[in-house]
C-alpha cells in the first residue's frame, strides 16, 4: 500500500510459538484507509470524539473524476450537500492506486471544505491519503471539517465503485485516545 511521505512504513513480524503463530503489526494511525480525528490538527478531540453511528448508514458516493487538481467550491455547490449527509468523493485518484504514493493527487479545496462544514454534513471521505493538497498552505480541508467534529475518511479505494447511494460500514479500530485510526470501509448496495 502507498504510505504518505513521513508516515511510518507498515512492518509485519511473524512470531512463531510451539502451538501457534501470531504477527506483530507496526503501523501509523494514518496508514491505509483511516479516519482523521480532530486531534490530528487540533489539541483536543480523539477518535472517541465520534459516535459510532456516523460510520454506518446511507452514504452518497459522488463521482468527482472530472475534477483535475482539486474538488472546488463550484463542484461542491453543484452536488448540493445536505445537513447530516455522509459524502464520499471518487476522483481520478482511484485509477492511480498501484501501491506507490503520488504527490499530485486530487484533494478538497479549503473553500469546498468550508461549504461542507457550514452545511453540517456528518462525514466526508476521499480516495487519497489526505484530503488536503500536499504541500498546500491552505489547511481548511482538514481544519474546517475537524473543527466541526466531522470525521474525514482518507485512503478509500473506489476504482470499481460508481457514483450513487450506498450503505457505508466503516468502523475505526478502537484506538479511542489517538489522532486517527485505520478502518475497513465497505459500501453495500
Amino acid at each position: 500500500m502507498p504510505v504518505y511521505p513521513g508516515n511510518p512504513v507498515p512492518v509485519f513480524e511473524e512470531m512463531r510459538g510451539e502451538t501457534s503463530t501470531l504477527t506483530k503489526v507496526t503501523i501509523g494511525t494514518h496508514t491505509g484507509t483511516h479516519v482523521d480525528a480532530p486531534s490530528h490538527v487540533f489539541k483536543d478531540g480523539t477518535v472517541a470524539t465520534y459516535n459510532l453511528d456516523v460510520f454506518f448508514g446511507p452514504v452518497r458516493v459522488v463521482d468527482a473524476t472530472s475534477c483535475v487538481a482539486e474538488i472546488d467550491k463550484d463542484f461542491v455547490e453543484r452536488i448540493n450537500p445536505q445537513k447530516g449527509e455522509r459524502l464520499i468523493f471518487k476522483t481520478s485518484n482511484s485509477d492511480r492506486w498501484n501501491g506507490v504514493f503520488f504527490d499530485d493527487f486530487v484533494a478538497l479545496s479549503g473553500d469546498a471544505a468550508d461549504i461542507l462544514a457550514q452545511v453540517g454534513v456528518s462525514l466526508v471521505g476521499i480516495d487519497a491519503l489526505s484530503i488536503k493538497k500536499r504541500g498546500g498552505k491552505d489547511y481548511r480541508a482538514h481544519d474546517s471539517l475537524l473543527a466541526r467534529r466531522i470525521p474525514i475518511i482518507e485512503g478509500l479505494m473506489l476504482k470499481h465503485v460508481s457514483g450513487g447511494v450506498y450503505t457505508l460500514s466503516a468502523f475505526p479500530i478502537a484506538l479511542n485516545d489517538l489522532d486517527g485510526a485505520p478502518l475497513r470501509a465497505i459500501l453495500i448496495q
